[in-house]
């Protein structure tokens, strides 16, 4: 195996987002045959790892997985909460091998689509501020905004981490106090959507996520999610200058006792062949003048029929 770099090859192998595998090297949580691991050191999977001191076996790369899961209010986009607030980790189907990346993350009292992977590498790709992915949101706010509102809005307003925008804002149902709007942009900063609406000086009441790139949110139940079909998952990967191609199969060496099984079943096959050829060969001794047009085949019987031979007598 070619060597490359550590963020790559951890991130394919599922052990977490590159962003993850940079903090946890720089944090010295990860070791490379026994000596603290370096961002863009290049490794191979046959090296020796360990993640927080206990042994990190990089397996072979999984067939790609894209889940949509529902996120409900209330639960964390965090593995572990200090807290003890319910995690959407929690909410999401046990593996063995793999290990589920967030692609994105939403806080905990927004709703809506998260997508979740098993490759580490698509979920950097989408993540990356170079892919410019477009995220829109269904937003409720407290009061009507005014014309002037939406375009500030529009136009960029600086905030504290730098500039931002949204790229769109549609408005949607709502009366009285309440106004829902939908809204789009390219960023996925922490908390940025609603800093947007708080700088022109309204307060979001309810924030959900209804699009992730091209992947909508679809009809779940909160807290429910579903795999998302394999020509959608190639489609996705596409979209980011990847290709969904599947790993090759390792044969499995063979034991002693499947060499003896498979050479069991193969003398059974042999025997059974053998014994149809000669219930075959019995028949067909048997049947041949049955299909003879003429009855039976021509040539002399074995028994023949004679008249007795009379004899002369004098007299």
């Amino acid at each position: 195996m070619k060597p490359e770099r550590i963020q790559k090859v951890m991130a394919q192998a599922g052990v977490g987002s590159r962003r993850q595998i940079e903090s946890w090297v720089k944090e010295g949580r990860i070791t490379v045959d026994g000596k603290p691991a370096e961002i863009g050191q290049l490794i191979t999977r046959e090296q020796r790892f360990t993640l927080n001191g206990k042994p990190l076996r990089l397996r072979q790369k999984s067939p790609t997985r894209v889940l949509i899961l529902n996120k409900p209010e209330g639960t964390i986009c965090s593995r572990v909460d200090p807290q003890h607030n319910k995690t959407v980790f929690e909410l999401l189907p046990r593996t063995k091998h793999d290990r589920w990346v967030l692609v994105g993350r939403l806080d905990i009292n927004t709703s809506g689509l998260l997508l979740v992977t098993n490759n580490g590498e698509l979920a950097n790709r989408l993540m990356h501020p170079s892919s410019e992915i477009e995220r829109e949101y269904a937003v409720r706010v407290l009061g009507e905004a005014t014309a002037e509102q939406i375009q500030q809005l529009l136009d960029g307003i600086e905030l504290e981490d730098g500039p931002a925008s949204f790229l769109s804002i549609s408005e949607a149902e709502g009366a009285g106090s309440n106004r829902w709007y939908h809204v789009v942009l390219k960023e996925g900063r922490n908390r940025e959507v609603r800093r947007l609406w708080e700088a022109v000086g309204l307060k979001v009441s309810r924030l959900i996520r209804i699009r992730y790139g091209m992947i909508g949110l679809p009809r779940l139940l909160r807290g429910q999610y579903k795999d998302l079909p394999e020509k959608q998952v190639t489609a996705l990967m596409q979209s980011v200058g990847m290709r969904n191609k599947p790993e090759k199969k390792i044969p499995r060496k063979r034991s002693l006792s499947d060499k003896r099984e498979a050479g069991q079943k193969h003398r059974q096959q042999r025997d059974k062949s053998r014994g149809g050829h000669k219930d075959r060969r019995k028949e067909s001794s048997r049947d041949d003048s049955r299909g003879s047009p003429y009855g039976s085949k021509p040539g002399r019987s074995k028994k023949t029929s004679r008249q007795p031979v009379r004899r002369r007598t004098r007299g």
